[in-house]
């Protein structure tokens, strides 16, 4: 398990100084991954619609997704990027562990950002809803609704999902498609843990098969 930890938290290293070399100047990084994000949530929304819901990519149900996109894509963006300096301040923090089980417990804290998404996406999706429903001067496609009626209904879909998930594939799969973005720190610890744990194993074989005697 050391020998595990030891190559994970290697490649961590790398990843970092990786990106504190190319990251240069903050005041145009931030702005660019801002954008970056922005693109990704709003290029999540629109292929998770167009995989999941089509029917809603036609008419008056498209002009007004179009418009909801835009909300999700700045407020997906605003989690995203923060959450982003977060994880590059607890890989900090990991690497200057100095036990395993210190180490673990600060890259298990985004898996707590993971969860919170998940909560975010909720968000994101009551408010965009309402706020073109509100500022837009056509009449709502889905029916009048007020921020507690959406915020109920988004929450009724969540526990529905939950208790009966193969009844709602599409909506799961949607969620996690939106939830994308925000998972990829989760995303990439997980990578090298795995990519370590082979390492580690290759590395073992290597050793057993070098110490065998020879015939």
């Amino acid at each position: 398990m050391t020998h595990i930890i030891t190559t994970w938290k290697t490649s961590l290293q790398r990843l970092l100084a990786f990106y504190e070399t190319h990251r240069g100047d903050l005041k145009t990084f931030y702005p660019t991954l801002f954008m970056f994000f922005i693109t990704l949530n709003m290029g999540c929304y629109w292929w998770a619609l167009l995989t999941a819901f089509p029917q809603y990519l036609h008419g008056a149900a498209a002009w007004h997704y179009f418009k909801v996109s835009l909300p999700v894509g700045l407020l997906g963006a605003v989690f995203d990027s923060l959450s982003f300096f977060v994880t590059i301040y607890i890989i900090r923090r990991a690497i200057k562990s100095r036990n395993t089980l210190e180490y673990i417990s600060h890259l298990s804290i985004d898996l707590i950002i993971a969860i919170i998404a998940t909560f975010w996406v909720l968000f994101v999706f009551i408010i965009s809803g309402w706020l073109i429903q509100t500022l837009t001067p056509a009449p709502p496609v889905f029916g009048e609704e007020n921020l507690v009626s959406r915020q109920t209904r988004y929450s009724d879909m969540l526990i529905n999902a939950l208790l009966n998930p193969f009844d709602n594939l599409r909506n799961i799969y949607f969620g996690v498609i939106m939830g994308l973005s925000a998972s990829l720190p989760t995303c990439i610890h997980v990578a090298m843990f795995i990519r370590s744990v082979l390492r580690s194993f290759n590395s073992d074989k290597v050793e057993s098969a070098s110490g065998q005697p020879e015939s």
